[in-house]
């Protein structure tokens, strides 16, 4: 079997359709990749960078990496990676639009090889050790439901926590600073040391989560805003209303502050989703310095990097939760891999998934069930795009 072209596949063409789909209105281009190969079968995979302001690059460096693998074997995914990794100069210095742009091309060859073997991926890396994935309701900041907006006020958090109760989900994760008093987006500053006001709002905030769940896992995200001192200071407040784990509470180039973080701080820290290759973990295991890994399938390196990380984390007793926050083809490889991973936590449904126009861009919604996910059984990774998506999206095809 030889790859014979890759389309690279930018979605929403329309910039309405991009702003609908976001949660906080932040742009939404999810970047795909379709490989396609001379015995007619093609697999989907997912570059990791469909919000913040990489999508121009994860686009154009799908593009450039698409060139490189013409003509390949796509059954031998550890060789292609391999050669992305080594031979583009750039690879081996990881990065999170070059890794995106390798982990698209993976988990799409993966794809291949489930189909061409009539089987799930899960069963192609070792088969189900678990049955059943626990989720929880993920960016409750941003609501819960088909309509994404900002919550301002600690009673909207608790409501955003009963919609997700209602939808029968025991976990949620919320970040508590992210908006300022008057809802807007890192409106004022989390580093340094946090004013009483801002303290007392983001405690209020998770408070009253609390008192609407009190037998709810609460994470806590930061989405790094806050620096070591200020997380500290933050988590000490919160300890007391109970904090399932602590999501990046800091940038990820400084492991040691990870460690004091840690060991100032009575619950579990975890980091990872701007975390790329097992050379980008090696010091947080090495330190033991954060409890749960959240690597992201489609820019930590894909699926034949993401088995390889979770198999180190296990060795040093550190659990996996991998980090979803693209599109529906990044959900269903999260799916395919934790039901092998022996570590595996807890998946993540972020908000997006909710809304219609990003549940429309594939074939099959996969989707919670009592707080639950089932693992998709087709085969392959279990997904693909509509071909109303692709007409939609803007397509460079690469021969």
């Amino acid at each position: 079997m030889k790859i014979t072209s890759v389309d690279i596949i930018k979605a929403f063409k329309n910039p309405s359709k991009a702003a609908e789909v976001a949660v906080g209105n932040v742009p939404w281009h999810p970047v795909f990749v379709r490989i396609n190969t001379d015995e007619g079968i093609s697999g989907y995979g997912e570059i990791g960078v469909a919000y913040g302001n990489a999508q121009s690059a994860g686009f154009g460096i799908g593009i450039d990496f698409a060139k490189c693998i013409i003509g390949m074997d796509p059954m031998n995914n550890e060789q292609i990676w391999d050669h992305l990794h080594r031979h583009t100069f750039w690879g081996m210095g990881n990065g999170g639009v070059i890794m995106a742009g390798i982990s698209g091309i993976d988990i799409a060859l993966w794809d291949i090889k489930g189909k061409a073997l009539n089987a799930p991926v899960y069963k192609l890396m070792g088969g189900k050790t678990n049955t059943r994935l626990r989720a929880y309701a993920s960016q409750l900041q941003f609501d819960w439901g088909k309509v994404s907006h900002s919550l301002k006020d600690p009673e909207e958090y608790a409501e955003a926590a009963r919609k997700a109760m209602a939808d029968g989900f025991t976990a949620i994760k919320v970040d508590p600073v992210g908006f300022d008093k008057y809802g807007n987006w890192m409106g004022v500053s989390s580093r340094g040391i946090l004013p009483k006001e801002q303290l007392d709002l983001a405690v209020n905030r998770v408070k009253a989560m609390r008192e609407a769940g009190p037998d709810l896992d609460i994470i806590i995200e930061l989405h790094a805003l806050t620096d070591a001192t200020t997380c500290i200071q933050l988590g000490k407040e919160l300890a007391p209303l109970g904090v399932y784990y602590y999501e990046e509470p800091t940038q990820p180039l400084n492991t040691k502050l990870f460690r004091e973080i840690r060991d100032k701080l009575d619950f579990p820290i975890a980091t990872g989703e701007r975390v790329y290759t097992r050379w980008g973990y090696r010091p947080f295991f090495e330190d033991h310095s954060i409890h749960i890994i959240q690597p992201d399938l489609c820019n930590t390196g894909g699926l034949t990097e993401g088995k390889k990380i979770c198999d180190m984390a296990h060795v040093y007793d550190i659990g996996v939760q991998v980090h979803c926050c693209g599109g529906p083809v990044s959900a269903a490889a999260a799916l395919q891999l934790e039901a092998v991973i022996p570590n595996f936590v807890i998946h993540e449904l972020h908000a997006s998934a909710l809304i219609q126009d990003n549940i429309d861009l594939c074939k099959w919604d996969y989707q919670a069930k009592d707080g639950y996910f089932e693992v998709p059984e087709r085969p392959g990774i279990g997904q693909e795009l509509t071909e109303e998506a692709i007409k939609n999206s803007e397509v460079v095809t690469v021969k």
